[in-house]
């Protein structure tokens, strides 16, 4: 028996994302589509949206021949992705916005991407949903890096904040045979002399940097990096021989996840989406993150910016 395959594909909706800056919906994607022959309707645009897979396969099948496994490196992070008037919609919850510096309504993103200094690829997601998943934000760091060793990725590299640098991520990356560079909070307890346990905060480094013992990991590097405004930050990795210039180049590339946060907000409307079902959001989240995908190549290629190529795309 024939099956007439779907009016809608995945291309449609990408491009949609790329093309439009307000209204986000299956309504306002069937309204934006060619006026030709068995244009897809909205109906169209919403099984697109209830029909894909809860994994990420489809994300890693686009980008995995842009990215050099054994090269470059991994940085997770998170990002709330804001619903103000979000009533009854799947993964929303209350929760610190960074953004707003206050708790606000949203979903929690975290994305594991992939850079070598100069282009940012989305390579897998998670979304934070404990009350479902059981899964906190760090067990997703950790399942994310189980998932970039499966598919071959030995990173030079992970680089991550100050939430996930917990002692159990650290031995997690050990145990893979992967180097991290992260920040500390200035309270965590280190053994500088073999005196005893002390915070951070209280122990003198030098410009380029000290070993200590970090209490229940082992030896590290700490560097104490104090801005102009006074704001003092801990940056530490487990490579003992890295000095103060390759820290603040690995520092340089870890801002590329900001880069990617503000990628998709802008230009990919992956906050917009009005579905409340679980499976609408989740599809949407993942099409944003593959239409950011085609803006970034389009960037390196021609070194178009962002809001150009969406504009030519």
């Amino acid at each position: 028996m024939d099956i007439n395959p779907p009016k809608c594909i995945d291309i449609y909706y990408i491009n949609f994302l790329i093309a439009v800056s307000n209204v986000f919906s299956c309504t306002e994607a069937a309204r934006c589509y060619p006026n030709v022959a068995n244009a897809p309707s909205h109906d169209s645009f919403t099984r697109l949206l209830q029909r894909q897979p809860p994994d990420t396969e489809s994300l890693w099948k686009e980008v995995k021949n842009y990215v050099k496994p054994e090269e470059g490196c991994l940085i997770v992070d998170d990002s709330t992705l804001d619903k103000p008037y979000a009533e009854e919609m799947a993964f929303v919850r209350r929760m610190w916005s960074g953004k707003h510096h206050r708790t606000v309504k949203g979903i929690s993103l975290v994305t594991l991407v992939w850079t070598d200094g100069k282009t940012v690829i989305p390579i897998d997601f998670r979304i934070y949903n404990i009350d479902v998943d059981d899964k906190t934000k760090n067990d997703h760091f950790r399942d994310m890096l189980d998932k970039a060793e499966e598919r071959g990725f030995k990173p030079e590299f992970v680089l991550f904040d100050t939430w996930y640098a917990s002692v159990k991520n650290l031995k997690a990356i050990r145990k893979k045979k992967w180097h991290f560079l992260t920040r500390l909070k200035s309270n965590r307890l280190v053994n500088p002399d073999n005196k005893g346990n002390v915070p951070l905060e209280t122990v003198d480094i030098p410009p380029k940097g000290r070993v200590v013992h970090l209490k229940a990991y082992g030896f590290v590097k700490v560097f104490r990096i104090v801005s102009k405004d006074g704001d003092t930050q801990h940056w530490v990795t487990d490579v003992q021989e890295m000095d103060e210039a390759e820290r603040e180049d690995l520092a340089k590339k870890s801002w590329k996840i900001e880069e990617y946060h503000r990628g998709i907000k802008q230009f990919c409307g992956v906050e917009k989406c009005q579905a409340r079902k679980e499976e609408s959001q989740r599809a949407h989240i993942m099409f944003s993150l593959r239409a950011f995908f085609r803006l970034e190549l389009q960037r390196i290629k021609s070194g178009i910016s962002w809001f150009e190529g969406a504009i030519k795309i």
